[in-house]
This record gives C-alpha cells, sequence and structure tokens, in this order.
C-alpha cells in the first residue's frame, strides 16, 4: 500500500489522528526533505526509516520504491508541508503504481490553497488551480491563456517574486481586478490582504515581504 499524508503548513495542530497512525505504522516513509520532516516525526514520537523523495531524485528513485511496494511494505509518502503530489513531489510515484495496480490512499489533510481561497472572499464554487507559474519559460503563454478565465484563479508564488507577479498581473488583468493574498497560512503571522491588484501592489512594495504565498484572482466578470 502507498500512502499520501498531508503534514501541517504550519501549526503543527493540524496533524490529523488517522495521518499520525499511518505514518508509525508504515514500513518506510518518503519525505521530501529529511531535515525538515525530522522534527515533525520526532514531535509525534514517530520512529521510521526516512528516505528522501524529492524532484531531484524521483525519476530515479521511482522503480525502487515501487519494487518495495510490490514486495509487499506499506509505505507513506510526505512533502515538507500540505498534500503530496500538489505542487510538490508524488505524480509519478503515483502514476506508476496505478500502472502496477499497488493500492493507493490519499488521506485527507492540510492544503495551503483551501484555506487561501475561502478566506478571499471570491467566488469559489467554480476555480482553478495553477499552482507556481513557469518562472521563465512558458510564463507569458500560460498567462494569455488565463486572460479571459472566469473562474476565480489561484496561484502559489514564493516572497521574493511577488511583487513582480502582481506587477504581471495587472498588465494581463488589469490593475482594477479584485484579488486576494495569503501568506504564513496557520502560523502566527496568518496574514489575509484583500483588493485590487493595484491596492495589493502597494501594500507590498511598503510591507515585509516573508513567508510563502498563496494568490487568488478572480476571474473575468463579463
Amino acid at each position: 500500500m502507498l500512502y499520501l499524508v498531508p503534514t501541517p503548513i504550519g501549526n503543527l495542530e493540524d496533524m490529523t489522528f488517522r495521518a499520525i497512525r499511518i505514518l508509525k505504522e508504515a514500513d518506510l516513509i518518503l519525505a521530501e526533505d529529511t531535515r525538515t520532516s525530522a522534527p515533525l516525526l520526532k514531535h509525534f514520537g514517530i520512529e521510521k526509516k526516512v528516505f528522501a523523495h524529492h524532484q531531484h531524485n524521483e525519476h530515479k528513485a521511482v522503480s525502487e520504491i515501487i519494487k518495495f511496494l510490490k514486495e509487499g511494505q506499506t509505505i507513506a509518502l510526505i512533502s515538507d508541508a500540505g498534500t503530496p503530489a500538489i505542487s510538490d513531489p508524488g505524480f509519478l510515484l503515483v502514476r506508476e503504481a496505478i500502472k502496477e495496480n499497488i493500492d493507493i490512499q490519499c488521506l485527507p489533510g492540510a492544503t495551503a490553497f483551501v484555506p487561501a481561497l475561502v478566506n478571499s472572499g471570491l467566488p469559489n464554487d467554480r476555480f482553478c488551480f495553477e499552482g507556481f507559474l513557469p518562472v521563465k519559460k512558458g510564463r507569458q503563454t500560460r498567462l494569455k491563456q488565463l486572460i479571459a478565465e472566469r473562474r476565480t484563479m489561484v496561484f502559489y508564488e514564493s516572497p521574493h517574486r511577488i511583487v513582480k507577479t502582481i506587477e504581471e498581473f495587472i498588465q494581463y488583468f488589469g490593475e482594477d481586478r479584485e484579488a486576494s493574498i495569503s501568506r504564513e497560512l496557520s502560523k502566527i503571522y496568518e496574514e489575509t490582504v484583500r483588493g485590487t491588484l493595484a491596492t495589493l501592489k502597494l501594500h507590498f512594495e511598503n510591507h515585509p515581504v516573508k513567508g510563502e504565498f498563496v494568490f487568488c484572482v478572480a476571474g473575468i466578470n463579463e
């Protein structure tokens, strides 16, 4: 069995009882960064073999992991924060496990874009999750494709790019487009800033930019 186990995006109280049990029962744990996962596992008294499984080694590691699974081992995959395979490693392993008829279960749990979307006040009956936009190649093409998007759009962005991304969104969506940016979700300094793209640009040009960002942008209103 392959389990995908969500981990807290900040507040350790968001870890579920089931997630703790599965990690304790697994034969081994795959972690995006073993240094990041070590404090989490120690906090919940989880003592298991932990192997790194990240974007730089997942292509090479998949075949060996599948071998372990076919031998009957139970493996749990965690990322640094949130749900594996959502803008994190996991998709390649899941796809290969499906090909090999290996049982897979993804536990419900922490995912950053859900509270950010709900907090935004923007329509959430229909939305599209874009994750991280391409940094260079393909970025402009993707933005052009989203100009006519009617659903609320959800993006992830790093702190050092947030102001530049707001400027790009103004260029493609217009400065009056309603949007919301959430950062440090579930943590002490959690913040959600709502308003037009022009308002958000002014705010983040004049305030410290720290933490991980979830950027929600209203779709076109026709």
